[in-house]
């Protein structure tokens, strides 16, 4: 095969057509912005998921003066009741460490952003004391609650699941749209391409019937017209990749990172690790598009 030639008839191929040349290129770079984006909200989704699940923990309270119910007939947790629970929950394979919250603790932290006129008709024995339980595995939590739930001393078990549940789930439901998005883009790319490769191989039929006629074959043909793509994509993939880029630095580091610190963020190098399947992606949608569209349209 003769490869310069290959090289001349992609050079001369990218210049006649440079109209078609830049419509690929456009059309990848707004897919593949559009396609990163979605990566970006998936992996965004992940980092806030796995920051909060990481945080997630059981809340045992104790009973107190005024508390009311089956395991608090005795009134006020007894030491004895207190180390029982805490000797409980230490054992079980699933707690990962145990905090033990005083009443005082639990008043200093609840009135801390509250005004001093509300805080003052609010005594530490009205509220309860409570042991904080960090799990080993956030969702293995059913064993530890049905241990605990039913001692003498406590009044209730609190598992924060029952509130990050429906953030978990929204976090889901963004994740699974994010790649809902992100295939449509390729596939509407794909079909773009190809029509745009169907466009140049009819303005360039003369040649290719000729070389037909001398007996070249038909991957000798195809190929300056696959390359062309591959190329075009390959530029449309890097300027895809600089809006992606370009998006996490307003949208992310400059804007919502240094105002929302409550949960993780994706940085710099996790982009990073998707400009390599972006490109790539970009390079093999115009090539796959354009290797499809000539054997079904160019008769070779």
């Amino acid at each position: 095969m003769r490869f310069q030639y290959v090289f001349s008839e992609i050079a001369n191929g990218l210049r006649r057509n440079l109209t078609m040349t830049v419509a690929v290129v456009i059309t990848v770079s707004i897919s593949i912005a559009l396609f990163g984006t979605g990566l970006l909200i998936r992996a965004q989704s992940e980092a806030t998921k796995g920051y909060w699940y990481d945080k997630v923990e059981i809340s045992v309270f104790m009973c107190n003066a005024y508390s009311v119910g089956a395991n608090c007939a005795g009134g006020e947790v007894t030491d004895v009741e207190r180390d029982t629970v805490r000797e409980t929950l230490e054992a079980h394979p699933e707690v990962s460490e145990v905090f033990h919250e005083t009443q005082e603790e639990a008043y200093e932290r609840f009135t801390e952003p509250l005004d001093d006129p509300v805080a003052e008709v609010i005594t530490p024995d009205q509220l309860q004391e409570a042991f904080r339980v960090a799990l080993v595995d956030p969702d293995e939590y059913d064993g530890v609650v049905s241990a605990v739930a039913g001692l003498p001393g406590v009044q209730n078990v609190h598992d924060q699941r029952e509130v990050l549940g429906p953030l978990f789930r929204l976090l889901s439901g963004f994740q699974v749209g994010a790649i809902v998005v992100a295939v449509i883009q390729v596939i509407a790319a794909a079909l773009l391409i190809a029509n745009t490769i169907r466009l140049a191989a009819f303005n360039r039929r003369r040649e290719t019937g000729i070389m037909r006629l001398v007996g070249a074959s038909n991957f000798y043909i195809q190929l300056p017209f696959i390359l062309e793509a591959a190329i075009a994509g390959l530029i449309g993939s890097i300027l895809g990749c600089v809006a992606v880029f370009a998006l996490h630095e307003v949208a992310v580091s400059r804007l919502l990172a240094p105002n929302f610190t409550f949960t993780a963020w994706v940085d710099r190098g996790d982009v990073w690790m998707m400009v390599p399947w972006l490109l790539l992606t970009g390079v093999i949608i115009s090539a796959f598009a354009s290797f499809i569209t000539l054997r079904r349209y160019l008769r070779v």
